[in-house]
């Protein structure tokens, strides 16, 4: 199934110097949502991947659970899509973040 993509491969730009992935569901890269929620898991070692899951937080559990609606993307295309995330990805392993109600990320403790 092709995808219609937000942003054009034209439109990304190098905000970031990482050639490391990411993962993240199509309410942020074909609907164009703002990312709202944000976790860092430890990173697959086969792979160059960051470790950073990026989800618009409205997804269901059964939209998640359909693997079609998630792609892995490099760290720096989705920074496009939503430059807010930029601050944050240096953080730890096993930090999550949610858009609170101002438009500001904060720590997401649940």
């Amino acid at each position: 199934m092709e995808k219609n993509y937000k942003l054009k491969k034209e439109d990304i730009r190098e905000l970031i110097d990482s050639e490391e992935g990411c993962i993240a569901t199509d309410r942020i890269t074909v609907d164009g949502a703002k990312v709202g929620f944000m976790y860092r898991e430890e990173p697959s070692k086969k792979y160059p991947d960051s470790g950073w899951r990026f989800l618009a937080g409205d997804e269901t559990q059964e939209y998640l659970d359909n693997e079609n609606n998630s792609e892995i993307y490099k760290l720096n295309t989705i920074c496009n899509y939503d430059p807010d995330i930029i601050p944050y990805l240096d953080s730890e392993y096993g930090v999550a973040f949610r858009r609170n109600s101002r438009g500001k990320f904060v720590p997401d403790n649940d």
